[in-house]
């Protein structure tokens, strides 16, 4: 994968989108059917467009959001093909969607009547998808609402006003395949299909698998696979030995810009909550929550159970509380130069912790690492596919 080099400045983002081009491809091949990639929230804090980009010449079928507001900044930006997105509100731009050719999703009768009245004049049917509940709880139509959506969506398709294009839900638990709701989820997802077919709807994409289920639960990929964290090659399903070589895509890096001796007995940081039991050196490093750093990620009272950043080769845990700008991390004594790089988290080839290693110290998900991360840090792209390096901000 591309090098992170360059000379250093403030605080950055590295994204290697051949990483991204890798995973997808990996993810689909180990799928067997279309991948949708989901570029969702900024690309899990990736970047949006330049991943789904990637993605796509990684051999993505389809590309997914949350919105309708981040499917059409991706048409704005020039992304073509299929592409889903499934949360609306009263109000929500569905013509402007049907417009871009964007597949929006119904929950309900009312959206369904809402759609209808947007989508009134059009020349040509809308394309939708349908969610159902399958016992998540949370968005989709719940069990006692499906066949009177299917009988709507099914009137809707008679009037010309939409095509369902797809048929779909969400699993709860498919990071713990041994979790008896996948079995009752998968099982209540063909009883949808066959109630959908018996109410004269045929769906060419029926979809449940998340990254997890891509992985870990063959039987639940029917007609494609929708994966968001995997692209971005985090593990999905920590410690299910779901190794299948994906490779992280983001490192954040930054400067080291002032080393410090302490001795026994000081403290460091607001409120003093942790103190030295030795002498040491300490390192200023210049990120915080400001840039999304959680304050978790110090953990008063337990040494060892800090988050931790790669100095010069070796792992070095933070002191004291994450402030607002700059974290103080235990040097041990060395004292490598003002300027040096700092690398919070990144693939293992970066020579720091990797983002699981940081949820597991500020006890999250890795999906909340990669994600609140920015700020004021710089977003830059490296790849060997796409020749020159760009930057922007998150």
């Amino acid at each position: 994968m591309s090098s992170t080099s360059a000379p250093l400045g403030p605080a950055e983002i590295v994204v290697d989108l051949d990483a991204i081009r890798a995973n997808a491809r990996l993810l689909r091949e180990t799928a067997g059917v279309p991948l949708i990639a989901v570029v969702k929230s900024d690309g899990y804090g990736h970047g949006m467009v330049e991943c789904a980009r990637a993605a796509q010449q990684g051999g993505a079928e389809w590309l997914a959001t949350a919105t309708i507001e981040e499917a059409l900044a991706l048409r704005a930006a020039g992304v073509d093909g299929p592409l889903l997105c499934w949360i609306t509100a009263p109000g929500a731009p569905y013509a402007a969607a049907a417009d871009a050719g964007i597949e929006v999703s119904a929950y309900s009768v009312d959206e369904l009547d809402e759609m209808a009245a947007a989508f009134a004049g059009r020349t040509e049917p809308a394309r939708i998808q349908l969610k159902v509940d399958t016992g998540l709880s949370r968005g989709g139509a719940p069990r006692a609402a499906w066949a009177e959506v299917f009988d709507r969506a099914r009137a809707g398709e008679e009037a010309g006003d939409w095509t369902v294009t797809g048929l779909w839900s969400h699993f709860a638990c498919a990071d713990e395949p041994a979790h008896p709701a996948n079995d009752r989820q998968e099982q209540a997802f063909r009883e949808a299909i066959a109630l959908a077919e018996a109410h004269g709807l045929r769906p060419e994409l029926r979809h449940l698998a998340n990254s997890a289920a891509t992985i870990l639960r063959p039987s639940s990929r029917f007609d494609a696979v929708r994966c968001g964290i995997a692209l971005y090659g985090l593990d999905p399903a920590p410690g299910q030995a779901t190794d299948i070589g994906l490779v992280p895509a983001m490192t954040v890096r930054g400067p080291l810009v002032m080393v410090k001796d302490l001795a026994v007995g000081d403290g460091v940081s607001y409120g003093h909550r942790w103190i030295a039991d030795r002498p040491t050196t300490v390192a200023l490093v210049p990120i915080g929550y400001a840039d999304g750093i959680p304050r978790s990620a110090s953990r008063p009272g337990s040494p060892g159970s800090a988050a931790q950043v790669g100095i010069a080769g070796k792992h070095r845990p933070i002191r004291g509380t994450v402030c607002m700008d700059q974290v103080v991390v235990d040097l041990d004594g060395d004292r490598p130069e003002v300027g040096t790089e700092v690398v919070v988290f990144g693939p293992p080839s970066a020579g720091g912790p990797t983002a699981q290693d940081w949820a597991e110290a500020c006890g999250t998900i890795n999906y909340e690492i990669v994600t609140r991360i920015g700020g004021r840090m710089t977003r830059r792209y490296v790849g060997v596919s796409t020749g020159s390096t760009t930057g922007n901000t998150p």
